[in-house]
């Protein structure tokens, strides 16, 4: 671990972000041209304390999962990202597989879709990265571990999962999300960590098993539909996919589908704004 050299990249990449680039505003008042230590915290889901003892050279080797946060505060490119993780004496994480973080464009993407919800998931569906909206429309999704991290195995492994769809609606997702992780399945032939998924999914589920026997393919690039969240009640929204060249992480935008949808949407924000004034963790299904 290079502990001078980590704290002199972390401090000059905080003060080199500009407080709009991630939802924070930059009024008269501010003295610094970057960000502060405390919103870099805030952004990371870590103490301040640990990061200013980053940041002064004094602190213990970072995890994985805190330079993967670290990372994703601080924007950091794909090439930026790797070096955090060698100047933190750890490999950087793999350019393929499951275990991956959010690509830096999409993370950039996110921050521009501003009151849209969207997340970034990997193609086997977990989710690596939400925005504000997203957060609370759908909840925070990125601190699963295990084989929790994916929605496929929550929505069939665990009923709450399933409870912001209304019940008519179930076997269509569930459908389409077996489908789509067939088609994931396809594209990773030969990955032991995909096809142990599907494994522990069929020892788990008899409902997954009966839809994957069905031999469904589908990537899932456009749908509808409806949250039935615990605040603002039900929201129709429609949900694009785009798709990274490689098929390996996708950008999900929701947007309101008729006025309603809109006018609850917009409550949600007021309601969030109110209780969580700079960070709010707010159920999500793909």
């Amino acid at each position: 671990m290079q502990r001078d050299q980590l704290a002199d990249f972390l401090r000059r990449r905080r003060e080199a972000m500009r407080p709009a680039e991630v939802g924070i505003a930059d009024g008269p008042r501010r003295r610094t041209s970057g960000l502060r230590r405390e919103e870099v915290a805030m952004l990371a889901g870590m103490s301040v304390d640990y990061v200013v003892r980053l940041e002064q050279g004094r602190s213990s080797q970072p995890s994985v999962q805190l330079l993967g946060a670290l990372a994703r505060a601080l924007r950091l490119s794909d090439d930026e990202r790797d070096h955090l993780f060698h100047l933190a004496g750890h490999r950087p994480p793999p350019a393929d597989g499951v275990a991956r973080l959010a690509r830096a464009g999409l993370i950039r993407m996110l921050d521009l879709l501003g009151d849209t919800p969207a997340l970034v998931l990997s193609d086997l569906g977990e989710v690596l990265a939400q925005n504000r909206a997203a957060l609370l429309l759908t909840g925070d999704h990125t601190g699963f571990s295990g084989d929790r991290r994916y929605v496929v195995y929550r929505w069939f492994t665990e009923p709450a999962a399933r409870a912001v769809c209304p019940p008519e609606e179930q076997e269509y997702h569930a459908r389409r999300l077996v489908a789509d992780l067939r088609a994931a399945v396809g594209r990773r032939s030969g990955d032991p960590a995909a096809a142990g998924l599907v494994d522990r999914l069929q020892a788990t589920s008899a409902d997954f098993r009966r839809l994957w026997a069905e031999h469904e393919v589908a990537v899932r690039r456009a749908d509808r539909k409806t949250f039935l969240h615990p605040r603002v009640g039900r929201l129709v929204m429609d949900c694009e996919t785009l798709v990274t060249p490689d098929q390996g992480q996708q950008l999900l935008v929701l947007t309101a589908a008729d006025a309603e949808a809109r006018e609850r949407l917009e409550l949600l924000r007021v309601i969030g704004v109110e209780e969580f004034p700079m960070g709010a963790t707010g159920p999500t299904t793909r």
